[in-house]
């Protein structure tokens, strides 16, 4: 499977998956103008990519800034998606970046900790 890597736009995330060494990276601030057609094909592409897999380490690493509420809807959808790819048999490591000043994004990153309680979180503030 080809990698994925959509560079960062004034409000856009940098994607960047790399399937081939699992590690899926998100980077920026997202609130598109239209975030389903963003992340629509993202999800897809790690749908695809977790399709029969099991018994793999998966390193995503979230460096978000901001997210609007549109945005929060669509990684609600690709959290799912690794969590269930640890009920089948995978390892998911979330780790999340955030400014160590920043409490929204902590909090949203343990609310993700809390709904979606397969993935391993580590959250790590950047200083």
């Amino acid at each position: 499977m080809e990698n994925l890597y959509i560079p960062a736009t004034a409000s856009e995330p940098e994607v960047d998956f790399r399937f081939d060494t699992h590690s899926l990276t998100l980077k920026g601030e997202s609130f598109p103008e239209n975030a389903a057609a963003f992340y629509v094909p993202v999800i897809a592409a790690v749908e695809s990519y977790l399709a029969g897999r099991s018994d793999t380490t998966i390193q995503v690493n979230v460096t978000l800034a901001y997210f609007n509420s549109s945005s929060t809807k669509m990684l609600f959808s690709l959290f799912e998606i690794l969590n269930n790819a640890v009920l089948s048999g995978n390892i998911v490591v979330l780790n999340w970046f955030y400014d160590e000043d920043d409490d929204t994004i902590l909090e949203f990153g343990q609310e993700i900790a809390d709904d979606f309680a397969a993935l391993e979180f580590r959250p790590q503030a950047l200083v």
